[in-house]
């Protein structure tokens, strides 16, 4: 199983010493790029989400390259 913590900076260092003197644990940090980039991907996900339920509406392809 895969758990993502966030965790303040001044206590990261303390909760990596802690978790990998558990023999069942794998812990390795990420960077703030790759924590972005998740945040990111669980947004659109959780949108796709509403728009499969009626609850937003989707946008079309065309306004989508219009953005960029």
């Amino acid at each position: 199983m895969n758990i993502l913590l966030e965790v303040k900076d001044t206590k990261a260092a303390f909760v990596m010493e802690l978790l990998n003197n558990f023999s069942f644990v794998k812990a390795k940090p990420i960077s703030p790029a790759k924590a972005l980039l998740m945040d990111e991907i669980k947004e659109a996900v959780e949108n796709m989400k509403m728009v499969d339920k009626g609850k937003m509406k989707s946008q079309s392809l065309k306004d989508l390259l219009n953005e960029l």
